[in-house]
């Protein structure tokens, strides 16, 4: 069982390095700040290509691993998928699901809700991205959050609840180098509690952790952290840099 108390940082490295070796190095170094920020829990989700390396450089460490996608079946013809017992038995404890890029691609909030329940199964943790396109000024967006959760979630039981991370990305700031504003992520975040509060009940839903994803940079980490009352991020382009994923675990303190 995950210490839900503890500040939570995924480094999203997305179709990052091109080879290999790069990837090995920059675990390698993620791998020494995750031992000097006790404080947190760091997690990285290289490509699938690179996982079953990047997990035995892992091993043993305080530096977990997760995968960026996964498919709702065990096994057979499925051409170019990963099960969730596949990502298991490489040493994989989380998974990224229903990213903005994936649903940009196409995925609904129904084999969103097929890929959630394949990954409890195979008792790892998903990491439920939710976000708005764009937002409107009579707040209807907030209803777009409400049915990515409840769709994705309408099968998990209150036991399971503890089990589950969401992560908010406003689609607006991935990649722009825009940033919702503290107030912003303060908002949705406490949105995102009263909608959990529905599904699981109060006690249930206050064991979720809530995450921000979005041009997450470490001069704006801080105060998104502490104003907006997130207990982590989900971090994508800086999470390629050693100083600056650091700066960002620290910033958790």
């Amino acid at each position: 069982m995950k210490d839900t108390n503890r500040p939570l940082v995924v480094g999203n490295w997305k179709m990052n390095p091109i080879s290999i070796t790069d990837a090995k190095k920059l675990a390698s170094s993620l791998k020494i700040s995750a031992k000097k920020a006790d404080h947190a829990e760091v997690v990285i989700a290289p490509p699938f290509l690179y996982l079953s390396e990047v997990s035995k450089l892992s091993a043993k460490s305080q530096l977990a691993v997760a995968a960026q996608n996964v498919f709702y079946e065990i096994s057979g013809a499925y051409t170019g998928e990963v099960s969730a017992d596949m990502l298991t038995s490489v040493g994989v404890e989380y998974i990224i699901i229903g990213h903005s890029e994936r649903r940009a691609m196409g995925e609904t909030d129904d084999l969103i809700a097929k890929k959630l329940q394949a990954t409890l199964k195979a008792k790892l943790q998903p990491i439920l991205c939710v976000g708005e396109i764009k937002r409107d000024s009579h707040g209807n967006f907030f209803d777009g959050i409400a049915k990515q959760l409840r769709v994705a979630l309408k099968d998990v039981p209150k036991s399971r609840a503890v089990h589950i991370v969401v992560a908010y990305e406003p689609i607006w700031a991935i990649g722009t180098g825009k940033t919702a504003t503290a107030e912003d992520v303060e908002e949705m975040r406490i949105y995102i509690h009263k909608v959990l509060a529905e599904i699981f009940g109060r006690n249930a839903a206050i064991k979720v952790r809530i995450i921000y994803g979005g041009s997450v940079k470490p001069d704006n980490a801080r105060k998104l952290y502490i104003e907006g009352g997130v207990n982590g991020f989900l971090v994508g382009g800086a999470s390629l840099k050693t100083d600056s994923f650091t700066s960002i675990i620290n910033s958790t303190k």
